[in-house]
């Protein structure tokens, strides 16, 4: 009792001393506002200046590799937390994503950190993580998946998003489009992956459970990368702060998930879905309908971490994307008016003036609507940063030396703001960047254009996501006019997703008058 009591009196006492520390250096930061790099002090390192900027960690990011000329050490908590490489070095990114993959897998420190998706793909490594894509890639590829997301996708626009929009406009009322486009995705994702509609997006705008322990669970996985371990470990001790946040979005995710698995097993069993649907296949489905497949078992557990990877890439990712567009679109009315005018091209003339939807066919032929949703996700990736673990000591094409335990970080939010990658005019908004001399789309490195990863973990989804990006962005830039509310603050939040701080207030006035009975 007497040896706790003194190493508990000890513990008090280091950080009694920590805390001084960091608060002498933040007094310090403060008192100081020009744009430096962060600097290393005894004991906690660079997390005064983290915490410093905690309401603007991505910009704060920004300044500093920047000022470094492309990459940076970060010092972390002495003893307690592996020092960081921020790189936006193309060189540096292809060499880790493809010249070398072997050597950088995700590692033990982001499955820690993205605990809550279990051996998921996005937290799986090796043998597992192949197994994996080869399978999911598959499915997403079938044409019966391809089938049920064109379907989908037109469904949930038609039935889903159109009647919110023009109750907005009717109402001359004022709404949260980021809201509006969350909700989109969210019940489109859950359609495509388990086959179930929760009706998330309708004019009552209802409480979803599971949508909000997802924003939950992301921001607090953001924390993690901020806070040292021995930090995060006391919250969960006694039971507070984002650590709890976490643990209590997690009860809720398995929860529901749970319930999306009975009730499928529950619907296959009385076989009234088949693998043969003509209406296309939801992911759950497929998964389920082949309970080993490719070395893979699909029990309960694999299913579980799944649909959570799943749910994280399809409802949070391009909602992001559609959020961002529309706000550079408010702000470049120059864009909106070429993309007006691409829409009509596509039209016979009699259809120009009236109230449609676009066909996959059509927005397949969208050039710069297509550029203007590349430059969006270069400006604002909705994933704004990534990291790698090395297996082994190497060196970097920049020079820099790094070996295990030690991370890697990309940050992707930061590369579309490099005059070194994307030219004096990087800040811009301009659609034409993406367009060939020819007309076409042109193609960027992924080492240089990193919105959908590069190399052997190049995203699955990203025709998936182009196809629900481009229906969403035609459908609303033809028959409405989006007037963001003036004033209204706009800053990314403090996410693993790069949502906005304040989501996107606008109000919308009806070009057309649309036909309720189409």
């Amino acid at each position: 009792m007497i040896a706790c009591g003194t190493l508990s009196m000890a513990s008090l006492g280091l950080l009694e001393i920590f805390y001084a520390i960091v608060a002498l250096a933040i007094f310090c930061c403060f008192g100081n506002k020009k744009k430096r790099l962060p600097r290393n002090w005894p004991l906690v390192g660079m997390l005064p200046d983290s915490i410093r900027n905690l309401h603007r960690p991505y910009e704060r990011i920004a300044e500093v590799i920047q000022l470094s000329g492309g990459s940076f050490i970060y010092k972390s908590l002495w003893f307690f937390s592996p020092n960081v490489l921020n790189t936006v070095d193309p060189a540096n990114i292809h060499y880790i994503m493809s010249s070398n993959f072997s050597n950088f897998p995700k590692g033990s420190m982001f499955s820690r950190i993205f605990d809550i998706l279990g051996d998921g793909i996005f937290n799986a490594d090796s043998h597992l993580w192949k197994n994996q894509r080869k399978l999911a890639h598959v499915l997403i590829n079938h044409q019966q998946f391809q089938r049920f997301l064109v379907k989908s996708s037109w469904n949930k626009v038609e039935k889903g998003l159109i009647p919110v929009l023009e109750h907005v406009a009717k109402q001359g009322s004022v709404v949260d489009l980021q809201d509006v486009f969350q909700r989109f995705t969210f019940d489109i994702t859950s359609i495509l992956v388990t086959g179930y509609d929760p009706g998330c997006l309708s004019i009552e705008f209802p409480q979803v459970e599971f949508s909000k322990a997802m924003d939950d669970a992301e921001e607090a996985i953001f924390y993690r990368h901020l806070w040292p371990e021995i930090f995060l470990k006391l919250q969960r001790w006694l039971g507070f702060g984002q650590e709890q946040k976490l643990k209590e979005a997690w009860q809720t995710l398995d929860h529901m998930v749970a319930e999306y698995i009975s009730r499928k097993r529950e619907k296959l069993s009385k076989k009234t879905t088949t693998i043969e649907d003509e209406d296309g296949v939801d992911l759950l489905t497929s998964y389920m309908s082949h309970p080993e497949i490719m070395g893979l078992k699909t029990d309960d557990k694999f299913l579980r971490d799944t649909i959570v990877n799943f749910f994280l890439a399809g409802r949070d990712t391009t909602s992001s994307a559609l959020t961002w567009f529309f706000w550079l679109v408010s702000q470049n009315p120059q864009v909106e008016s070429k993309i007006r005018q691409e829409l009509k091209a596509t039209m016979p003339a009699e259809e120009r003036e009236n109230w449609r939807l676009f066909s996959t066919q059509e927005l397949s032929n969208l050039v710069y609507l297509h550029g203007a949703l590349c430059e969006t996700l270069r400006l604002y990736p909705p994933v704004p940063f990534q990291h790698k673990e090395p297996l082994k000591s190497d060196v970097l094409p920049s020079g820099h030396r790094v070996g295990p335990n030690m991370m890697v970080l990309f940050s992707v939010y930061v590369m579309g703001r490099m005059t070194s990658i994307w030219g004096p005019d990087c800040l811009e908004f301009k659609p034409e960047r993406w367009i060939s001399d020819s007309g076409k789309i042109k193609h960027e490195p992924s080492y240089k254009f990193l919105a959908f990863n590069a190399g052997p973990r190049t995203c699955l989804g990203r025709g998936v996501a182009f196809t629900q990006m481009k229906a969403v962005a035609a459908a609303i830039i033809h028959n409405y006019q989006v007037h963001v509310v003036e004033g209204h603050p706009v800053a990314p939040s403090s996410s693993i997703i790069l949502h906005m701080k304040h989501g996107l207030k606008v109000s919308l006035s009806r070009k057309w008058i649309w036909n309720l009975n189409r």
